[in-house]
């Protein structure tokens, strides 16, 4: 089978290229090496891939890449919750508009066949919460004066109550709370709008929670919080845990999250809909800051600061993906964090593509 896999070059979808040439399928990647995640030619690249230096949202791209392809794993976007609001013409233009601009060529190119989206636990908002009177409820938006004073987990929205966490399941109401979250829901739209016009055409979309592993990025605000914490560490230095570090999420190891890929892009069945890629098990930052500390290395720095588009708990079940994809997590958190606490992060063995600039 032949795949294209966009963002092929870079954390995750350089682990999901390695997995389909293991398996002899015929891999061709489109990447234009955004400088916010390489700072030139990544090392650890699969040889057996084609890769093409490119930008998604370039027209001159798709022809020459598209004949014969039989599937599409759509991983090129901008991760992170970035560093302020000023971010967001560029967040709208790589995920959304780069969605468009490959929909539009696939159009073109009267594409019927699967598409796997790389999308994020980010399109809840604010995770699943219980309070004891009312039941389940959405909390509303945080409130400044409330994390100004150290209150951080929300209330129930009817009665100020206490509320509890729960796993989220994929038919949970969708509340995006920041410009990434926003345009990861709007990936999600735009796949499934093209999938309805093209009879034959499923979309899977992969919600993927919080992804750590081998090949982070580095040193980039950009980079997932493991990253950065691990990035404290090597420089001896305390990582800053924000709010009290109670906030709950799912680590799920990217060889996993691969694996997800490639189960739904291989699969005897497709698989439409939406799906956590997740672990199960809830874990706290604050767990994680201390899973990653190397021996004799400095406690985590616990702030008390925040960041107004950040949210609170969300973790997720994995039963529709266990169900449907055959997908279950393999390498469980102390393992996991005891690898990547000393893996190598991402690296270049030279300058970017000259077609890139």
């Amino acid at each position: 089978m032949r795949v294209l896999v966009t963002g092929g070059a870079g954390f995750i979808g350089s682990h999901i290229v390695d997995e389909l040439v293991a398996a002899d399928h015929d891999v061709v990647v489109v990447d234009d090496l955004d400088r916010a995640a390489h700072s030139g030619m990544p090392a650890g690249l699969a040889g057996a891939a084609r890769y093409v230096w490119a930008d998604v949202r370039d027209p001159q791209t798709w022809r020459p890449v598209l004949a014969g392809v039989d599937a599409v794993c759509h991983q090129a976007a901008k991760v992170g919750l970035g560093v302020d609001f000023a971010d967001v013409a560029d967040y709208v233009s790589r995920n959304d508009a780069g969605t468009a601009c490959l929909l539009h060529a696939l159009h073109e190119h009267r594409f019927a066949g699967r598409i796997v989206l790389a999308s994020s636990m980010v399109v809840y908002g604010e995770g699943r919460y219980r309070c004891d009177i009312h039941g389940v409820v959405r909390p509303g938006a945080r409130q400044v004066a409330d994390l100004d004073a150290g209150n951080f987990e929300p209330p129930c929205p009817v009665c100020d109550g206490p509320l509890s966490s729960e796993s989220v399941p994929e038919d949970h109401w969708l509340d995006p709370r920041n410009v990434y979250a926003t345009t990861k829901l709007a990936q999600e739209g735009l796949c499934n709008a093209y999938a309805r016009e093209h009879p034959g055409c499923t979309v899977t979309s992969l919600r993927y929670h919080n992804v750590y592993g081998p090949r982070m990025p580095r040193d980039t605000p950009y980079a997932g919080v493991a990253s950065l914490f691990r990035s404290a560490y090597e420089q001896g230095e305390a990582p800053r845990v924000y709010e009290d570090g109670g906030q709950r999420r799912d680590f799920v190891h990217v060889a996993d999250v691969a694996h997800a890929n490639v189960l739904a892009l291989t699969n005897d069945d497709s698989a439409p809909g939406p799906f956590n890629i997740c672990s199960g098990t809830p874990r706290t930052i604050l767990d994680m800051a201390l899973a990653l500390r190397p021996p004799g290395g400095p406690e985590p720095q616990v702030t008390g600061g925040y960041r107004l588009g950040d949210i609170r708990h969300v973790h997720a079940s994995p039963e529709r993906a266990a169900d449907t994809l055959g997908f279950r997590a393999r390498i469980g958190f102390e393992s996991g964090m005891n690898e990547f606490s000393t893996a190598p992060l991402r690296s270049s063995i030279g300058p970017r593509p000259i077609e890139l600039g």
